[in-house]
């Protein structure tokens, strides 16, 4: 082997990485869990992922909410799912995050807005 150079198993995961002494230590992956949005397109869904923080002079707790678009191969996912998503390579422009699991089935439906309206009879 060259100065320099190290050398990685071929047969490791590609989520491993050579650690310090030598042995195989996992890459830590971001996921995050949030309530679809949409699932009007083909094998894409949008997710809505909330976030709480605190404002650091005020301590006013602040929530925000941050769109995802995420790649479903299967269609998996419905409106209002409640799902996990992790972060993969860009498989398209909008695209960063792929779906792990659907976590609960229609969490979400009552904020939506999709209810259907009552009418007088």
């Amino acid at each position: 082997m060259a100065k320099g150079t190290t050398s990685t198993s071929k047969t490791a995961a590609a989520t491993q990485t050579s650690g310090s002494k030598g042995e195989l230590v996992a890459k830590k992956i971001a996921t995050r869990t949030g309530i679809v949005q949409s699932d009007v397109r083909d094998k894409t869904r949008r997710v809505a992922v909330e976030n709480l923080s605190t404002h650091p002079k005020y301590g006013k707790i602040l929530r925000s909410r941050t769109v995802l678009h995420v790649h479903d191969e299967k269609n998996l996912a419905k409106l209002g799912d409640l799902v996990e998503i992790s972060a993969c390579r860009p498989v398209s422009k909008s695209k960063r995050w792929k779906l792990s699991k659907v976590i609960q089935r229609e969490v979400g439906l009552e904020f939506t807005g999709l209810e259907t309206p009552v009418t007088k009879a």
